[in-house]
């Protein structure tokens, strides 16, 4: 839920309030730890800026920055972002299993599927703006009209339940379906049209008023939102102009390129180090403007492909406000956690360990991004030593896979995991290696009882 808000939302901040007034005191009822259940709900609403198709509105903007299509920006996110969330659910489980953690009761498990029998519609504004978006329409026209038509779904959802009988609100969605096919013909100015019948429809029918009172709040709220990312999108512009005419923009650039010359991967730290300070504190559009401005073209000089290069600063700059100090959604998560903002951005380091790993695996790989000359067999081996490695991380830092991990096992499965990333000759043959032999440890080990593993 964190992370389907956070794509949209444009802020994981602000989503980590919303959503976590709900995920945190829910995982703390089950039993898991106060900064823990504070650092995953940082790490999903901070996922959700890096999550396709939307991408906190970063990905509009990426496919306009770099003159790319905007479909070739959402696959390349697809795979990382998958694998971000893979690791946020595996920690949650590996920390479930060594804290002996249990679930809901079936009996008191919710059934999804009811929710979208009811609820089916609403969905319907975000697939045809992501339908648009793929069929090569511009931001602001897919945009207009996914935001038309959810306010002419919630006014319609309102008049439909007002009406008596299961025959005369099937009618009237039909007829609202046809009227709004007439957008083929007339364009947007249908949808403006319907909005402003439906909405005189709410006022005269008793009961419909809310619908319209929650709907103006709903656009003040939006306005409240945009103001911080408007006035920072508009002191970007001063920053970038600065590091401009300064010539700390190139002489930054310049460094990075030396660097890379005798080691790439000392150039990728020191670029991943920068993005971290710019980006802490800064809304998702903004921070990719300057951190694209500012890193972006160095990567490209020492050969890493555009839109790697681009995702790389992208990735590292949401990081920022993961990572303590600064910490942003951790700090926002703190009082509703009731814990530590600093102990919760320490953990949600360790939740969203893929995020930092895995731009460095795609600058090596470019298939994990589909970029370069890749080949389906290509991208599924990468995925698969991606997976291989986040499992191992995800054992080291929780301490457990299927029984507890003492010190020697967790350490054999960090040097296995840091050695599949180096992508250096003969690296992923001693890696996967040392994978195997961690797995078959581990599994003997549980066989016997725990003993060694557990030392």
């Amino acid at each position: 839920s964190s992370g389907l808000m956070g794509t949209i939302s444009g802020s994981g901040v602000a989503n980590v309030v919303t959503t976590g007034q709900f995920t945190i005191p829910l995982m703390k009822r089950f039993g898991y730890r106060a900064e823990f259940a504070g650092g995953v709900e940082a790490t999903s609403s901070m996922g959700g800026q890096i999550m396709p198709p939307v991408m906190g509105a970063v990905a509009f903007i990426m496919a306009e920055t770099i003159g790319v299509a905007y479909v070739e920006v959402c696959l390349a996110a697809a795979i990382p972002a998958a694998l971000y969330f893979f690791t946020a659910f595996f920690m949650v489980h590996l920390e479930a299993g060594r804290a002996r953690l249990l679930g809901l009761p079936k009996e008191e498990c919710p059934n999804p599927w009811a929710a979208v029998r009811r609820d089916w519609h609403l969905l319907l504004p975000l697939i045809v703006l992501v339908w648009l978006l793929f069929a090569g329409f511009t931001p602001l026209f897919s945009g207009t009209v996914g935001l038309a038509l959810t306010a002419i779904l919630i006014f319609a959802s309102a008049l439909a339940l007002r009406l008596p009988g299961k025959g005369l609100r099937i009618a009237f969605w039909v007829a609202l379906g046809l009227a709004c096919s007439a957008f083929a013909q007339w364009g947007i100015t249908v949808f403006f049209t319907l909005i402003a019948g439906l909405v005189i429809a709410c006022l005269v029918i008793q009961g419909c008023r809310g619908t319209v009172k929650v709907a103006v709040e709903a656009l003040a709220e939006g306005a409240r939102h945009a103001l911080p990312v408007g006035v920072a999108c508009a002191l970007v512009g001063v920053i970038i102009g600065s590091l401009t005419l300064t010539g700390a923009a190139t002489s930054f650039a310049n460094v990075i390129i030396t660097l890379g010359r005798d080691s790439l991967f000392l150039s990728l730290v020191l670029t991943m180090l920068v993005c971290l300070m710019l980006g802490m504190g800064i809304p998702t559009i903004p921070n990719y403007i300057i951190t694209s401005s500012l890193a972006a073209p160095a990567l490209l000089e020492l050969g890493v492909p555009l839109v790697v290069s681009h995702m790389f600063v992208f990735y590292f700059g949401i990081m920022a406000d993961l990572t303590p100090p600064v910490a942003l959604a951790a700090f926002a998560a703190a009082p509703i956690a009731r814990a530590s903002g600093l102990r919760i951005g320490v953990q949600a380091v360790r939740i969203a360990i893929a995020g930092f790993i895995v731009p460095y695996m795609a600058v090596y790989a470019p298939e994990l991004m589909l970029q370069g000359d890749w080949t389906v067999l290509a991208v599924l081996y990468i995925v698969f030593k991606a997976v291989v490695a986040i499992i191992l991380w995800g054992a080291t830092s929780i301490g457990f896979l299927g029984m507890p991990l003492g010190w020697p096992a967790r350490l054999l499965a960090l040097v296995a995991a840091s050695t599949l990333v180096a992508a250096q000759p003969l690296t992923d043959e001693i890696g996967l290696g040392m994978a195997a032999a961690f797995f078959a440890w581990v599994f003997l080990q549980s066989r016997r009882g725990g003993g060694m593993a557990a030392a």
